[in-house]
């Protein structure tokens, strides 16, 4: 019987499998994380999927909904009892026809993921764009013939001062009938000083905004109260473009090679913001309606995506953004039916090709811009967007980093979710490891450990403890300095074994088990490669050898240890003490942007003022990056790090891979 490939996003594993196997079947062959209660009955109708539709040239695959089998007779009756939404199958029923990609959406995953972007606790002033005002109006007189309108402009010029104000068009259809329901009392939002732009008969006095930070992994929303700037509501979700490539120029390959690719995407990013929107007025227990502003960051690619704009440009030189400067717009634009009609959207201005409105939002959170100390800021995630300078100068780059940060293509690497071993440590006599999983605060040779985690298990590592296993692993001499694993070790424990040419260190025996491989250790090496030498060619440009404090900002970031981030070489070498974590810093950017008029003055001055530096035509680029292959460094010194955490003597090993896997990526991936 004839086999077909079957690739399973966003998890990546792939697998031939004989037409006519059930995706269920195949997926738990691969150990692809997909819920089902029922056990492949279609009653439960937790295993649902989404099949890809196009060619995907990262998985050199063309896929169509054709590829599997047409509805079953079984799954017709779940979806006229039940209901199954446009483009959903079981996957418990379709059965596998052809090469196919298969999209689980987070609802069908048992493991979930935990989206790990937060509004960071800070004060911010408030100024907000859009206010209410509540007035009392003049009743209609035969002997003075005048508009509804217009006896509003003349109510709130005598009342607030407000002169020629215009109105929206919903809120002008609306307006008769709020001004007899309320009495002739009215609340009105205006924006702006100029615009009415929504309207509730007699007095309101609650105004709401969102703060998005679109994400290419994950989406986060923050729904504020405009009056007081408390958020009320926190939500993210998993970007649904995943389904369409993992990175960003996956992305763009798929809308280069697939006509209306990008609209595809685009209306899957709009359709999860309308969907946040609703979650989380839903939880907040507001009123759509009152909810008048949005503010919105993301990388380039995400802000033209989102915007409708085909992102091809940005996929080679010179990278040409189709605008850098900040949008107003409105809601109904974005397809954004969750909110009040006249709401206005505002995004962030871009830096550069590939240092977007994120890095924007970051640079206003974190306002290097006002201090003394030269201070690097790197926003770590599949393109880490870094910002070094003060008060004086600033300068900004992107690095090619990918998503093995993220724990995609490691082994065993996973994204944040309960049973991922996000903190690692090595004794460095007996080289026996323990751990911490996420969802349980016990160490792993804590007293009640299994019994903690006996309902998530053990399932994989994510991108924390991926850096700390590695890091550790060269602290107890297990790895060298050029990150090859050290076969001498195999006659000191079991946990060094041998694959093939190379080796493998055990990190977990139970079920699964979970190794780090060499091919795991270099991509890694090559992630934190190209960190490390964007950060090093800007110290270049501004001149220094030194920074004064570094912020690690991103979901990611905020869950990096700064000594192991150190250890591994992923930034130079500074007191540990100035390293610190800024949390979600694009989102507390869009919040502060939100909520205080002249901070979007503020950040549009600062990046015209921001100098840009492209790696990909900097010749001490791949220079610095060859360097940076090594742990920590080849060449620089680390003595703040040498103080605090004693390093193990350089040393050498044969039969290694010492050479494998130097490949630098194109910036964006």
């Amino acid at each position: 019987m004839q086999d077909a490939l079957v690739v399973f996003t966003p998890s990546g594993k792939r697998g031939r499998f004989p037409l006519g196997t059930p995706l269920l079947q195949a997926a738990r062959q691969l150990g692809v994380d997909i819920d089902s209660v029922c056990g492949g009955r279609a009653i439960c109708g937790r295993c649902q999927v989404t099949i890809g539709e196009g060619s995907f040239a990262k998985h050199g695959i063309t896929s169509t909904a054709a590829h599997v089998s047409a509805f079953s007779a079984t799954e017709e009756r779940y979806r006229g009892k039940k209901g199954l939404a446009s483009g959903r199958r079981l996957s418990c029923q379709a059965t596998v026809q052809g090469d196919v990609v298969v999209d689980v959406p987070p609802e069908s995953q048992v493991h979930r993921q935990v989206v790990r972007k937060r509004a960071e606790v800070r004060a911010i002033e408030l100024d907000t764009l859009t206010r209410l005002h509540y007035i009392e109006v003049e009743e209609p007189d035969m002997h003075r013939q005048r508009g509804d309108f217009e006896r509003v402009q003349e109510a709130l010029e005598r009342q607030w001062g407000l002169k020629g104000l215009t109105i929206d068009l919903e809120p002008l259809q609306m307006l008769q009938k709020h001004l007899r329901a309320g009495g002739w009392r009215l609340t009105v939002a205006v924006h702006k000083e100029s615009r009415i732009v929504a309207t509730w008969p007699g007095f309101h006095d609650r105004l709401y905004g969102i703060a998005i930070d679109i994400g290419s992994t994950t989406i986060a929303a923050h729904l504020c109260d405009m009056g007081t700037g408390e958020v009320l509501a926190s939500s993210g979700m998993m970007n649904p473009q995943i389904r369409f490539g993992e990175d960003l120029m996956s992305r763009v390959s798929y809308s280069m090679m697939n006509p209306g690719g990008d609209a595809e995407m685009t209306a899957a990013v709009r359709g999860a913001l309308d969907a946040l929107a609703a979650e989380l007025c839903a939880e907040a227990k507001i009123d759509p309606h009152d909810v008048l502003e949005l503010v919105l960051v993301g990388n380039p690619i995400m802000h033209h995506l989102l915007l409708g704009i085909d992102p091809v440009e940005l996929g080679g030189a010179p990278f040409a953004l189709a605008t850098d400067s900040a949008i107003e717009i409105l809601a109904r634009e974005l397809d954004l039916a969750a909110v009040n009609p006249g709401a206005r959207v505002y995004v962030l201005p871009c830096i550069a090709g590939h240092v977007g409105a994120d890095c924007a939002g970051v640079v206003l959170s974190e306002t290097p811009y006002l201090n003394d100390e030269i201070t690097l800021v790197v926003d770590v995630g599949t393109n880490a967007e870094i910002v070094l300078g003060n008060k004086d100068r600033l300068l900004a780059c992107s690095s090619p980093t990918g998503p093995a940060f993220e724990g995609a293509q490691i082994g065993h690497g996973q994204r944040a979710a309960p049973g991922a071993i996000e903190r690692v440590r090595i004794d460095r006599e007996t080289l026996e490891p323990r751990f911490k999983v996420i969802g349980c605060d016990l160490w792993s040779d804590e007293p009640g450990f299994a019994a903690a985690t006996r309902k998530t298990g053990v399932t994989g590592i994510c991108g924390s403890g991926i850096i700390e296993v590695i890091a550790e692993m060269y602290l107890a001499g297990i790895l060298t300095q050029d990150g090859v694993i050290d076969g001498n070790l195999v006659a000191r424990t079991p946990r060094i074994r041998a694959e093939g040419r190379t080796f493998s260190y055990l990190l977990h025996a139970g079920e699964p088990e979970i190794v780090i491989g060499q091919n795991d250790i270099r991509a890694i090496q090559l992630a934190k490669a190209a960190l490390y030498a964007g950060a090093r060619l800007l110290m270049d440009k501004l001149g220094i050898d030194k920074v004064d404090r570094v912020t690690l900002a991103g979901a990611f970031g905020s869950h990096i240890d700064p000594v192991h981030a150190m250890v591994l070489g992923m930034i130079p070498d500074c007191p540990l003490e100035k390293v610190s974590s800024a949390g979600n810093a694009a989102g507390t950017g869009a919040r502060i942007a939100l909520l205080n008029r002249k901070a979007r003055a503020e950040i549009e001055d600062v990046v015209e003022r921001i100098e840009k530096i492209e790696t990909a035509i900097e010749p001490r680029f791949q220079e610095h990056f060859v360097a940076a292959m090594a742990i920590p460094h080849k060449t620089a010194p680390y003595p703040n790090l040498a103080a605090v955490v004693p390093l193990p003597a350089p040393k050498e090993v044969t039969g290694g891979a010492a050479g494998e896997g130097r490949r630098r990526r194109r910036a964006g991936g």
